[in-house]
């Protein structure tokens, strides 16, 4: 198995790198070692909240990617896990063992989800209420949880849809109403646990 490290932090990439390869694993790369080995086509890519971009699912159509959990806001994990085709999150402290085990896990396929940004998911809040029909929320409503769910602020969203800051704050509220959630968090967790489900 390949595994191609594109972390933010250079340390953190070059441990992992290490690690892994004197632990026995052939095939681990940094993608900043560029150029990459000659053949190299990753199977799994690790990244983190700074480096996923959709530049780099054109790149690697065929990888798997594990988002690692380097410590930030749950929020921006979710929001990240959200916003693109990852197979799961994986802690920064996870011990070598079960980490090489996400790595495999992620390669075949699977979701994983290590158990403190699982137990931060459930533990957001009051059970999650199911999804209102699809003709429950308007247009506008769906552009503006887009938005949302890329971590834009409610004056980002009013200047991208030309519109003043109390209406955005006014769709919001009609929003979490439908979704039976209280806030941006909450519905982004509701959001993924949805998306989730249909891959299941």
């Amino acid at each position: 198995m390949n595994v191609l490290v594109n972390l933010s932090s250079r340390l953190v990439s070059e441990g992992i790198k290490s690690l892994l390869s004197s632990s026995g694993h052939q095939g681990v790369a940094a993608i900043r070692d560029q150029p990459l080995p000659d053949g190299f086509v990753p199977d799994v890519i690790l990244v983190d909240i700074y480096t996923v971009n959709r530049n780099l699912f054109a790149s690697f159509p065929d990888a798997k990617v594990l988002l690692m959990d380097t410590g930030v806001e749950k929020e921006k994990i979710i929001t990240a896990l959200l916003s693109f085709p990852t197979h799961g999150v994986v802690s920064v402290g996870t011990e070598l063992r079960l980490f090489k085990k996400a790595l495999e896990v992620v390669k075949e396929g699977q979701i994983w989800v290590d158990n403190n940004t699982l137990k931060a998911f459930l533990h957001q809040g009051p059970s999650i209420q199911p999804a209102p029909k699809a003709d429950g929320v308007t247009e506008r409503e769906r552009e503006i949880i887009d938005f949302v769910c890329r971590g834009c602020t409610n004056r980002e969203i009013a200047a991208s849809l030309s519109l003043s800051e109390h209406t955005v704050k006014a769709h919001l509220n009609r929003i979490f109403k439908k979704f039976s959630t209280s806030s941006r968090s909450k519905l982004m967790t509701l959001l993924l646990q949805q998306k989730r489900e249909k891959t299941l």
